[in-house]
């Protein structure tokens, strides 16, 4: 049986990043946060956590939080019907979404269950195409992915597609692709890009003009910094439609080729845990795709 006092000091130093304010979070000394932390792990014969700047789980002590937390959410259900004094606090919902879809969508629907249930939630920014992997792993209990590949214990959703459009500045396009979009100008052209994991301005090269995209890139981690520098005139990079139409309209920007749009789809790969809060964030991300997503093919469960 597992001491979940000790279970909550390991989860806290992990989430909070220190032992200092680990306690501040629980209301109790540092020393007592670790004696917590080290007494579970001689009693588990195991290191849960490395200490350091900051502190971060092993694998066993991930698999540990990842327990505390499906814990907590499972518990809270019982508010309802328990006393007062034994009632749950709300825990935070761990969630991994990719920065296109928190700028543009998932917000709206974050917001609105965060309001309706008094949940708060805990985001962590990945690419789409790697937030599974934070699932897999035990650090998140839901993600917004571009990966429909099934996860063990996880049902997957499709929300539908974001669209997205290669967008540079006049002066941008004036002084880089004056003789057209093609292999020589696009190995000249400065373009941007989120991470080293940004595959899309390649995969537009590819699409739009069937050559691979080597030109300088500058990389930057914000889908606002994406439109900022466009607008700058600083590069040329595929921003998300909703986001650049308004300056698409007003002339600031310009698409390299109109007609060679991209979808990326997406998916809501949430953990099978009958915990009420997750219903409800799974209904609310749901409703709020359908409404500002491309149209997925099908909304079915696939896994």
């Amino acid at each position: 049986m597992l001491d979940y006092a000790s279970l909550a000091a390991v989860a806290a130093v992990v989430r909070e990043g220190s032992f200092e304010r680990a306690a501040e979070h629980l209301g109790v000394t540092p020393s007592a946060v670790s004696q917590r932390v080290r007494g579970l792990e001689e009693r588990l014969g195991v290191i849960l956590v490395v200490r350091g700047q900051p502190c971060t789980a092993t694998g066993q002590g991930q698999a540990l939080c990842a327990h505390h937390d499906r814990v907590q959410l499972l518990e809270a259900d019982l508010s309802p019907v328990l006393s007062q004094a034994t009632t749950t606090a709300r825990p935070p919902l761990r969630i991994a979404v990719n920065a296109d879809s928190l700028a543009t969508w998932f917000a709206q629907a974050a917001a609105a269950f965060s309001t309706a249930n008094g949940h708060l939630l805990e985001l962590t920014l990945e690419d789409e195409g790697r937030t599974a992997d934070r699932l897999r792993s035990g650090e998140v209990l839901a993600v917004v992915t571009s990966d429909p590949t099934p996860v063990p214990g996880c049902k997957t959703v499709a929300l539908g597609a974001l669209r997205y459009a290669a967008c540079a500045s006049p002066a941008f396009v004036a002084e880089h692709f004056a003789d057209g979009i093609h292999e020589a100008s696009l190995a000249r052209a400065p373009f941007m890009r989120f991470d080293p994991h940004d595959r899309l301005q390649a995969r537009w090269a590819l699409e739009a003009c069937g050559t691979t995209l080597s030109g300088p890139s500058h990389r930057l981690p914000s889908t606002h910094a994406f439109l900022d520098f466009a607008l700058a005139g600083a590069g040329w990079g595929m921003h998300p439609v909703s986001l650049a139409a308004p300056h698409l309209a007003s002339g600031a920007l310009v698409e390299l080729a109109p007609c060679r749009r991209i979808d990326v789809s997406l998916y809501w790969t949430v953990t099978r845990l009958h915990a009420s809060a997750l219903r409800s964030l799974t209904d609310a991300v749901r409703r709020v795709a359908a409404a500002t997503l491309v149209p997925a093919r099908n909304g079915q469960a696939l896994g």
